[in-house]
């Protein structure tokens, strides 16, 4: 029987994991939380390629620790979205990218929130706290005493070097650190990764000292459908765990499930825009029309290249180098994002570190803030999923950067350093490169997205939730995931959905 909590948590991935455990830290507090996926209570108990640096689960197909999201990319462009379903969550499916945000985009959300709470001064602490950086250890930006282990990605993979000769032969500024704040350009790729393994935060947080702490639950295998709401408060969550519905009871509930499930289970307990929901046969509890309104993410395309020998399999991570640059008007923030890959898009599909005679790709990527698309809750049924989309390359801005991005990209494989390693570019060709809308057709063909989804529970005065996650007009309910941010960051967000389990574990303790 799982016994009442004072704080239920729902989900174990990047931002749940460390909310758990630091809520646990005060002995007197009970903790209890529930994971949809497989929890293991030992590192022995995770399947092996879990733990591999090398591959990245959530491009599998049927990958059995991933849950999958029918989506929209645009009008008309069907996808399938992908998030942990496993201890860890996302971080355990991801490809272990543990790069900060900017300071740029603490500004934006401290301003949207209404709170200096989310100032970069007032974070840097945090981000310090949650990290051991292997590399700097402890220092003004670093901290050596977190249990996140951040390495940043060797250069010595011919491919790797080649990029990092290639941009700098383009004048793109050197950035050994990208988890400082220093002008954008070329680095390696901050990583939570060490020897080839993969840390992610159920292993950090949960099977660590905190494992031991009698007043710490962890529960898989327990699936929540609904929020129980009652006289303005909210009293504990509807599950099924064991093949039985169940009812489980706390004096707070936090929802940490993730930017797509959380919205959801909101708007299956009654709780979001009160005309939809009525539509979708769900009684309305509590109308709060920002929950799911706009979602912000980043559009994503590979642009791959043939190599001229046979590259080496990566040694410690799938991932080179990583270079960010401004967009037109982008404001100095690097808003466009190459990511070099050192396996094959055929190998990251079929889990395999190489693919002979298959080219490598770079993730071409625009990051630029900006909210679009939505989710809505089309039924009551929890196992019917709702309608998500994207809303990409809707705007004239949104294209251009986008063709920016790839022509970055085949700048790079054009330079002379990379024809050390490279025969050319798989596409796009010359003369597509050179045509707008020929190139808007060839990004349209091969659109994906960084699965980097934000903002359908955004906080502040007019959104859903406050700076500290508390959901607006309700008591003891709170949202902690990236769901919460207004908008995505200028970089991938794993490392902030771990300090957004950090902060609202703050906040909700002082």
């Amino acid at each position: 029987m799982i016994r009442r909590a004072d704080v239920l948590v729902i989900g174990a991935g990047g931002s749940g994991a460390a909310l758990a455990a630091r809520l646990s830290d005060d002995p007197g507090r009970e903790v209890l939380v529930v994971e949809a996926g497989p929890v293991p209570r030992a590192l022995p108990e995770f399947p092996a390629d879990l733990l591999d640096a090398r591959l990245v689960p959530g491009a599998r197909p049927g990958d059995p620790a991933v849950r999958t999201f029918p989506a929209l990319l645009t009008s008309g462009k069907p996808y399938t979205a992908v998030r942990g379903r496993f201890l860890g969550g996302s971080t355990t499916v991801n490809g272990g990218y543990f790069i900060r945000a900017r300071r740029a985009d603490f500004d934006r959300w401290s301003a949207a929130a209404a709170d200096d709470l989310w100032s970069y001064d007032r974070v840097l602490p945090f981000l310090r706290a949650l990290e051991t950086d292997l590399d700097h250890g402890a220092a003004p930006l670093h901290g050596d005493r977190g249990p996140v282990p951040v390495r940043r990605t060797g250069l010595r993979h011919p491919a790797a070097a080649a990029f990092q000769a290639a941009a700098r032969e383009l004048r793109h500024p050197d950035e050994p650190d990208k988890n400082a704040q220093d002008a954008p350009g070329f680095g390696p790729v901050p990583s939570n990764t060490v020897d080839g393994r993969r840390v992610n935060t159920g292993i950090a947080y949960l099977l660590g000292a905190a494992a031991r702490r009698p007043n710490l639950t962890v529960v898989g295998g327990c699936a929540v459908r609904s929020v129980t709401i009652s006289r303005g408060r909210a009293t504990g969550v509807v599950a099924e765990h064991g093949g039985r519905r169940t009812v489980l009871e706390a004096d707070e509930i936090v929802l940490c499930a993730g930017a797509l499930t959380s919205p959801h289970l909101l708007h299956l307990s009654g709780i979001g825009p009160a005309e939809d929901l009525a539509r979708a046969g769900v009684p309305v509890v509590h109308d709060l029309p920002a929950v799911g309104a706009a979602l912000s993410d980043h559009p994503q395309v590979a642009v791959e290249w043939v190599p001229r020998r046979p590259m080496p399999e990566p040694s410690g991570s799938w991932l080179g180098g990583a270079l960010h640059l401004p967009s037109s008007g982008g404001a100095g923030a690097g808003d466009l994002e190459v990511l070099q890959s050192l396996v094959p898009i055929t190998g990251l599909i079929a889990g395999t570190t190489t693919d002979p005679g298959a080219p490598l790709p770079f993730l071409v990527s625009v990051l630029t803030p900006r909210r679009s698309g939505g989710l809505r809750t089309v039924s009551a049924d929890p196992g019917v999923p709702p309608r998500i989309e994207y809303g990409y390359l809707e705007t004239g801005a949104d294209r251009s950067r986008m063709r920016e991005a790839v022509r970055a990209a085949a700048a790079v494989v054009a330079a002379a350093a990379f024809g050390e390693v490279s025969r050319g570019l798989v596409g796009p060709a010359a003369p597509a490169l050179d045509d707008d809308r020929a190139l808007d057709r060839w990004i349209r063909a091969r659109l994906g997205t960084a699965q980097h989804t934000c903002g359908t529970v955004p906080m502040g005065p007019a959104g859903a939730v406050d700076a500290r996650g508390r959901v607006h007009g309700l008591e003891g309910l709170r949202v902690a995931d990236t769901s919460i941010l207004p908008t995505a960051p200028l970089r991938g967000p794993a490392a902030t959905a771990v300090l957004i389990g950090e902060l609202i574990a703050y906040a909700g303790s002082c």
